[in-house]
């Protein structure tokens, strides 16, 4: 018995010596991890709120930290500038209203063809299957600023090779990116471009998406729906829509939260916005007030604001897509 009781001490202390050897592990390898993001993280995040409440620029002399005298204190008049008649306010709810058109003219874009061609890829054969995903795939993998380049000529009204195949069929050219008078269906032409040119860079990455999901379903569901006489279309929309609805969670919140902070794309293909700031979106006005008139206060109110919708809208969504089932 007393030998029984000595082994159950012994093996009790080496427990206890492991578990101190493994939470000093746990410590000597995490702290970095934390100290990074806190210094690369969680001040820079600090400081953007904190600078909300100053108009504050880099340009001026100030006190503390660079805060007073140059750099006064002025509580909530930035966030009350967003929304008042002064030049400040008026390109903000501009840049909210064209960020507005193009997120919720992007998301259904994309969905509408991501999903039936991932559909359509996961039909094919298999050796298909991967050279069809590379293809599509590369362009996300390619830099935006060669994308909208690249579109840049496309577009461009005078050796553009879209105006090109236009003259060749007897058509009239159009200046693509700097109409400012063509619209359609009340969105102007520069903001299609640049839709267009977003949604080929971008759609490669929710097809990958759409054809893991479409691989994750098991087949019995689709054999069975045959069996009962469901055509393709049936099998389409009562059957793969509802079991992808886990895949199209995942694939609206992210597509949302990408297109919200779309940047290269107006500072590289419209340039800056143009014309007349038809194309000046939310990423790309916190960028001129920050870097080109230097009111990092005023640019770190604007990007509070944006994250407030980004997050409201993120849990709006995951809401409304919540599902209580499981396959």
């Amino acid at each position: 018995m007393e030998q029984s009781e000595a082994t159950m001490a012994v093996e009790t202390s080496r427990r206890g010596r492991l578990y101190r050897s493994q939470h000093i592990f746990a410590g000597v390898t995490i702290t970095p991890i934390m100290l990074y993001m806190m210094f690369f993280t969680l001040v820079p995040m600090l400081w953007g709120i904190a600078i909300t409440f100053f108009r504050y620029s880099p340009t001026r002399v100030g006190g503390f930290l660079g805060f007073g005298e140059g750099n006064p204190f002025i509580g909530f008049q930035n966030y009350l500038d967003l929304f008042s008649n002064s030049p400040n306010g008026q390109l903000f709810r501009l840049s909210v209203k064209n960020t507005l058109i193009f997120v919720l003219m992007y998301l259904p874009m994309n969905l509408l063809v991501t999903l039936p061609l991932a559909v359509l890829i996961e039909s094919i054969a298999q050796r298909l299957k991967v050279v069809f995903r590379t293809i599509y795939f590369l362009p996300v993998v390619t830099s935006a600023v060669a994308v909208s380049l690249i579109w840049g000529v496309i577009y461009n009204p005078t050796f553009g090779l879209l105006n090109l195949a236009l003259r060749s069929i007897g058509l009239q050219g159009y200046p693509w990116l700097s109409d400012t008078t063509t619209r359609v269906f009340g969105i102007p032409l520069p903001m299609i471009c640049a839709l267009i040119t977003y949604l080929w860079s971008d759609m490669g990455y929710n097809l990958v998406i759409f054809i893991a999901g479409l691989q994750g379903i098991p087949e019995v569901y689709h054999e069975a729906a045959v069996v009962d006489g469901a055509n393709a279309w049936q099998r389409f929309w009562h059957i793969t829509v509802p079991l992808l609805r886990s895949t199209l969670t995942f694939v609206i919140v992210m597509t949302m939260l990408s297109s919200w902070q779309v940047f290269v794309i107006f500072f590289v293909l419209t340039g800056r916005g143009g014309p007349s700031n038809l194309t000046r979106v939310l990423v790309l006005h916190i960028y001129e007030t920050a870097f080109r008139f230097q009111e990092m206060g005023l640019a770190a109110t604007v990007a509070m604001v944006l994250f407030v919708i980004i997050m409201v809208t993120t849990l709006i969504q995951l809401r409304l897509m919540r599902k209580e089932w499981e396959y």
